[in-house]
């Protein structure tokens, strides 16, 4: 069984449409909702939805670590609300974990317009990041629909599921970053401790992305301060 954490920033209609989605899924067993800041949400009474009102925003860490300790299920889902799923991805990936066998695992992830997006990457550096910024490659992977599994990097943050076990023994993302790079962050931490990173090409979903740090200021500097925070724990 599965617990699902969504985290809302305003997006009570994107949320409350993906909670009912989920409570429809009979392998999810709770969804913690969390809203980061003050918001109606839609949601139908259901004992397996739990709500967490913040009282002041907390980071994207700090939400789904809060949201972690209500989790009491083997596996351990990180949705964000603008994430759109065309069919139940959780029977595919939790059988893909368990005869891979795999700790984190995440689906392709497509957007409105049928291309895929960039959820799975190579570990950055400051090579690469320099590259990037001069229009070179992003460091995606280039995965085909229905291609076996792989072991990337990293997963991007907008789904991942985990093993509960996996996220205990990781403790959870690291909460000195406020937004971006957890991530890649809790990516890396994997690796060192042996655990493996699955996608799964036959589960796709679709993602109706934001894009915040490429249209507000206050984003983007979290963009740099996060991504200069992980550069400097690789020194």
């Amino acid at each position: 069984m599965i617990t699902v954490s969504v985290v809302s920033h305003g997006q009570g209609e994107m949320a409350s449409r993906l909670v009912k989605r989920l409570l429809g899924f009979s392998d999810v067993s709770r969804i913690v909702i969390t809203c980061n800041i003050p918001e109606t949400l839609h949601i139908c009474d259901d004992a397996r939805v739990v709500r967490i009102n913040n009282p002041s925003p907390k980071g994207f860490g700090a939400n789904h670590n809060a949201a972690f300790r209500h989790c009491a299920t083997d596996f351990f889902c990180v949705l964000n609300p603008d994430i759109e799923l065309p069919r139940n991805p959780f029977p595919l990936l939790t059988s893909v974990m368990q005869s891979y066998p795999a700790d984190i695992a995440a689906p392709v992830v497509f957007a409105p317009a049928g291309t895929v997006e960039d959820s799975v990457r190579h570990f950055p550096t400051i090579g690469s990041l320099f590259l990037k910024a001069m229009g070179g490659p992003d460091g995606r992977y280039i995965i085909t629909l229905g291609q076996p599994p792989l072991e990337p990097d990293w997963v991007a943050g907008m789904f991942i599921l985990f093993h509960a076990k996996a996220y205990k023994q990781l403790q959870g993302f690291d909460e000195s970053y406020f937004l971006y790079y957890e991530d890649v962050d809790i990516g890396r931490r994997a690796h060192r401790l042996g655990l493996k990173i699955v996608c799964c090409p036959e589960v796709s979903v679709i993602h109706h992305a934001q894009r915040a740090s490429r249209l507000s200021i206050r984003h983007m500097r979290w963009h740099l301060a996060s991504m200069i925070r992980y550069l400097g724990k690789l020194a």
